[in-house]
């Protein structure tokens, strides 16, 4: 098809601009910007509406294969449309883990028919179990853009150390999951007031940051391109502001409900607000806020973790961590950064774009004549009220039943396609 969305509001958030313009797609790339006219394109007014480059999540659980009850590559990347993103990057904790060949070829091929880009990332160490290191290069052949034992902490010293040397060699990212289990065992909220009220173990602010402070150690001592995963506490943004000061190759991203729910979302057991790292203080939160504002922070990534209902609905010690994210993000994100004037709209658009892009050593993030035609549009005045039914993952753990979101994303493009329009999937 050949589209002119006309009448838009084009950001780049790589010059940090917002300019009416039009832009003409033909063939699944972006032809032309510009003051356009082609009576041959089918139109979608785009009056008043923000047209940004399609949004990318580096951080999902697509749960395929081994778990696909609770999400599937499928039903996830139509979740990823709803939510106004166009690309995703899944973790490798399925079964069996994505530390092989064959298990990326595996995803990349169900993600041929997915309703969005999907980029694999490879394990660190064989099973994710801190020992062995995977055969990277391979992995790299295979088809990923990124390695990390998500959810499993590499605890020993060494073996990350010799992760980063051959990753660095590869030219790959780590991402780390930033978590000393032994500071955070049998713990199931975050170490506080609250914690005891419940009469539940906690886990200190320092399970995170002292692996956050190893992990930037051994990134500037190897040379490693380091990216840490849903960091929570206002140490961890200090240590991550300290190693940019520095020059260490370091980014970090923030997941929404990291900067939107502190500890007392757990209040009444609430299973769905248990998630790890575990929801923390207020000061945690406006630290990691302040995290966004200056940059410290450079992506916002949801940590999508679907679990089906039986599963959250059990005691509160005995359910799995992990909430989902992928619909809620965007209208999280202007609902609580842009409407607020923490951040503006292409600052954060591009913690959801460019920044990521760079993370994954992917091109993308901005609408030039040329690239893919990726394209995410919003309509700030959008409001919505989140309903777990409507959802379209296959779980609904969400912790944001019943809020108020403005700031919807309403076109959902990927390489010229129409996968989500008007609120619906096509």
């Amino acid at each position: 098809m050949r589209y002119l969305i006309k009448g838009g509001i084009v950001v780049d958030p790589v010059s940090e601009t917002l300019t009416p313009l039009d832009i003409l797609v033909e063939n699944g790339l972006i032809k032309e910007v510009g003051d356009l006219n082609d009576p041959e394109a089918q139109i979608i007014a785009a009056e008043g509406k923000l047209v940004c480059p399609g949004f990318i999540d580096i951080h999902v659980h697509l749960r395929e294969p081994g778990y696909e009850y609770k999400e599937d590559i499928a039903s996830g990347t139509k979740a990823a449309a709803m939510g106004g993103f166009t690309a995703v990057a899944c973790m490798p904790n399925t079964e069996p883990v994505a530390d092989n060949a064959a298990v990326i070829g595996h995803i990349l091929a169900k993600a041929a028919q997915a309703s969005c880009k999907v980029y694999p990332i490879g394990a660190l160490t064989k099973g994710s179990q801190g020992k062995e290191l995977t055969e990277m290069a391979d992995l790299k052949d295979a088809g990923v853009v990124a390695l990390s034992d998500d959810g499993m902490p590499v605890m020993n010293a060494e073996v990350m150390r010799r992760v980063m040397q051959y990753a660095s060699m590869l030219d790959l990212t780590v991402i780390s999951h930033c978590e000393d289990s032994n500071l955070s065992v049998q713990g199931q909220m975050h170490e506080g007031a609250v914690a005891t009220m419940l009469g539940l173990k906690g886990i200190p602010s320092a399970a995170e940051e002292v692996m956050v402070a190893r992990d930037i150690l051994l990134a500037e001592y190897t040379g490693c391109r380091l990216h840490l995963a849903h960091i929570s506490t206002e140490g961890s943004v200090r240590l991550v502001r300290q190693a940019k000061a520095r020059g260490v190759a370091v980014t970090a991203e923030v997941a929404p409900h990291h900067f939107t729910l502190t500890e007392e979302a757990v209040q009444g057991f609430n299973t769905n607000a248990k998630v790890n790292p575990p929801l923390r203080s207020q000061a945690d939160v406006a630290a990691v806020i302040e995290g966004l504002r200056d940059g410290t922070i450079d992506v916002i990534a949801t940590d999508h973790a679907p679990h089906a209902y039986h599963e959250k609905d059990v005691e509160f010690q005995y359910a799995p961590n992990g909430l989902i994210g992928l619909e809620t993000a965007v209208g999280l994100t202007f609902t609580k950064l842009i409407k607020t004037g923490i951040l503006t709209i292409p600052q954060a658009v591009a913690k959801l774009t460019c920044n990521p892009y760079k993370v994954i050593g992917r091109a993308g993030g901005r609408l030039v004549p040329g690239t893919a035609a990726d394209i995410t549009i919003i309509d700030p005045d959008l409001c919505e009220v989140v309903d777990p039914a409507k959802l379209v993952s296959k779980s609904k753990n969400t912790p944001f039943s019943r809020w108020k979101l403005t700031g919807m994303p309403i076109l959902t493009m990927v390489q010229g396609r129409i996968m989500m329009q008007n609120r619906k999937l096509l």
